[in-house]
């Protein structure tokens, strides 16, 4: 089994791409950020990521024939989505921690922040 077969199942790597990385990872940054905007805990996004991975594994099936009930695609599916959720989080928690508490915290790159020296 090579690399490619255990990421996807269909026979182009652009299915993937359109499909798991553009969609399923945009919806899933998108998720993140918003849980974060609204101040509620990493958890969540773990939680949505499941149910993303599941809307993606749907997608595959209904547009593209692949296997709706494959555990070893929906865990793929899943793991992009919980990625891209986390990084939407992060980044969307950086500069919130940045903005809101300006005189506390500094930014340190676009997903960290660190104290203020005095």
């Amino acid at each position: 089994m090579t690399f490619t077969e255990l990421i996807y199942e269909e026979g182009s790597f652009g299915v993937f791409l359109l499909v798991t990385v553009v969609l399923g990872g945009g919806a899933a940054a998108l998720t993140g950020r918003a849980i974060a905007e609204t101040w509620r805990p990493t958890w969540q996004v773990a939680v949505y990521g499941f149910i993303l991975g599941a809307a993606v594994r749907f997608l595959h099936f209904s547009l593209f024939g692949g296997s709706l009930l494959s555990a070893h695609y929906y865990l793929a599916d899943t793991a992009v989505c919980l990625a891209f959720g986390f990084l939407g989080f992060r980044a969307a928690r950086a500069a919130q921690m940045v903005t809101q508490y300006r005189w506390i915290n500094e930014p340190q790159g676009r997903l960290r922040w660190r104290r203020r020296t005095p």
